[in-house]
């Protein structure tokens, strides 16, 4: 019998609590997805039981209802007839989601949205910004020569442009034209401009002053050098300037009238508006940091706001604190103490991280990030990790807080400024109590940050340990489903066949999504990616599973097999845990299933292919 798109359309509105209950819908080729305001008025169970409903994911904010292709888009038409709502794109329900979360973690994202991409770069610039820099120190004739010079400059190229670089990829996480946020990163940092990593060794600063209506406005101009935050912010106004103009302004002109208002404008507030308050907020911290580093107190709580002044970029105004300490007859540097305490507290985190984590990517910008944070270069450290985790960020602080307090206590200090971490060895006036204090403050924010950070220990419940007669759980699977969005390995033991193959018309079809079937020879299911288990069907023979790049999984065991009910299947996992590739997940009983008349095939899908290029399945991808 045909399906009821209307009154499917109508269950599935009342099971989630009504119109008011619902921030955005869209739909894409097999499933609904929903972005709900009160997850505790939705009642799973019965939207599982609407005829139409298939299966059902929640995933990144949103809930998906699989539907299927051909029928998602009608039974969304009929749902847009209900609700009164209107038509609205996967994008759009992305951003919902993303705007329901709370603000902190939208900021946080959004920063890391925009390094992620520019960690190779800022990586590679920071270790060897370090190497160069101790190589120099180590062998002062060797920082007089060419070659000093010529990796001197390839190696602070990174951060010496920084704000280019993380205008361009700004503009792509929000939405705008990448060549002119590229054009508002190069203004920030101007030939024209006092180079910000000088400003605090002039006695007078140049100025505009801007008439507007009689009332005069001046502005430094001094660049963004090292800065990130106030980037983010001025190429966020550009974005949203450059939307507003595309909306308002007719086609015939868009081409010219946009960009050139759009640049106009966002550098204009960017100067005299965004300028004016990080400027401010520079002669702040300043202050406050020289008042602080008097006494222990103080320096402890440097130490841990120290990572956050490297976040929004006014750490290099601290050059002007250490020349002043050294400028006094018999002067010592204590302020290189802290900035070390704070610096290598950020190394022992972030190796923590390199050390624990078992994803590859992680461990790759982990390991050489903590490596150059050790030499003095943190923004790698920060940026690519421990910012982006959160945790090991706060573990940095803690640690920092300690060092910092104890370098004040023991009374240490450099006879040079400009260097900190394992470089600092060659100014510091007291090596064995310096050593003491990178120890405690990279130690304890090691260890802090390797019980903290929870990402690589699954939150699963242990798999009960299998008996001696029992196989090992095994890891060896090759890839089966591949994609752009990344790697999907084999789930059970046996002969992978095509999607088409599986003795189900649903699946065989693709309405659930693209994948493999597997014909077992094995009782034992295994997680085929990294992810969170998204949903475990009450009769227990299917698992779901949201991964990497928002990929959603579907391990179905035999067909038809809901039928049994449960009998002859145990489950390892529950809903909300954290799996790894290769752990075990399930028991079924091949006998049990023969015997109740189904076929036994294993079924591993990837439930959102449509959403992904290149997708790729079988033995051999």
């Amino acid at each position: 019998m045909a399906l009821d798109y209307r009154k499917c359309a109508e269950e599935i509105v009342s099971h989630i609590g009504g119109r008011e209950n619902i921030v955005q819908a869209a739909h894409c080729a097999t499933r609904l997805r929903l972005v709900i305001k009160d997850n505790g008025k939705v009642d799973k169970k019965a939207l599982e039981n609407v005829d139409g409903v298939k299966g059902m994911f929640e995933n990144n904010g949103q809930l998906q209802l699989i539907i299927g292709t051909g029928t998602v888009n009608k039974v969304y038409s009929e749902f847009l007839s209900v609700t009164g709502m209107t038509e609205a794109t996967k994008d759009d329900v992305k951003a919902a989601a993303a705007a329901a979360q709370p603000i902190w973690k939208r900021v946080l994202k959004a920063i890391g949205d925009v390094f992620v991409p520019i960690l190779p770069a800022i990586v590679a610039s920071g270790l060897m910004m370090g190497l160069v820099e101790a190589l120099g120190k180590v062998y002062p004739e060797f920082a007089s020569t060419s070659w000093y010079d010529f990796l001197d400059m390839v190696a602070n190229t990174a951060f010496a442009y920084l704000p280019v670089i993380v205008a361009i990829s700004a503009a792509r996480v929000f939405g705008g034209n990448t060549f002119l946020g590229a054009v508002i990163g190069l203004a920030m940092i101007h030939a024209n401009l006092v180079n910000a990593w000088v400003v605090g060794t002039l006695e007078t600063i140049p100025a505009w002053n801007f008439n507007i209506l009689n009332f005069i406005i001046s502005v430094q101009k001094v660049g963004y050098q090292g800065h990130v935050i106030p980037v983010i912010i001025a190429v966020w106004l550009m974005c949203t300037v450059e939307k507003w103009l595309h909306k308002h302004t007719p086609e015939m002109i868009d081409l010219f009238v946009v960009p050139f208002t759009t640049v106009l404008v966002t550098t204009f507030i960017t100067f005299t508006v965004i300028g004016p308050i990080f400027s401010q907020l520079e002669t702040w911290v300043l202050e406050g940091a020289k008042i602080l580093v008097k006494n222990p107190i103080g320096s402890a709580i440097m130490g841990a706001i120290y990572p956050w002044t490297v976040v929004m970029g006014l750490h290099h105004m601290y050059n002007v604190i250490e020349a002043g300490m050294l400028a006094v007859e018999g002067g010592l540097n204590t302020w290189m103490p802290i900035a070390s305490a704070a610096n290598f507290a950020q190394f022992g985190a972030c190796l923590a991280i390199g050390f624990k984590a078992r994803n590859a990517r992680t461990k790759v910008v982990a390991v050489p990030s903590s490596i150059s944070a050790a030499l003095g270069i943190t923004e790698p450290a920060i940026f690519g990790i421990n910012l982006r985790f959160f945790k090991p960020i706060i573990a940095g602080m803690i640690g920092g807080t300690v060092g910092a307090f104890y370098g004040a206590m023991s009374g240490i200090g450099a006879k040079a400024y400009g260097v900190t971490g394992i470089p600092g060895y060659l100014t510091i006036a007291q090596p064995i109590p310096y050593t003491i204090l990178l120890a405690i403050s990279g130690g304890i924010a090691f260890v802090l940050a390797w019980i903290m950070w929870h990402e690589d220990e699954p939150e699963a419940e242990a798999a009960p340990a299998p008996a001696a007669s029992e196989p090992e759980a095994s890891i060896e699977f090759g890839n089966v489903i591949t994609s752009s969005a990344g790697e999907i390995a084999q789930c059970t033991a046996g002969k992978v066949i095509p999607y088409t193959d599986i003795p189900d018309p649903t699946f065989a079809a693709g309405t659930l999504g693209q994948g493999v079937g597997i014909q077992p020879e094995d009782e034992y299911v295994y997680a085929p990616i990294d992810g969170e288990v998204s949903s475990v069907a009450e009769s227990k023979h299917a698992i779901g599973i949201s991964g990497a790049n928002d990929m959603e999984v579907l391990i179905h065991v035999g067909v038809d097999t809901v039928e049994m009910k449960g009998d002859g299947f145990e489950d390892f996992v529950k809903e909300g845990d954290k799996v790894k590739k290769g752990q075990r997940i399930m028991k079924f009983s091949r006998e049990k299933i023969k015997a109740a008349g189904h076929p036994d095939t294993v079924v591993l899908l990837l439930t959102n292919s449509d959403d992904y290029e290149n997708v790729k399945f079988g033995e051999n991808v």
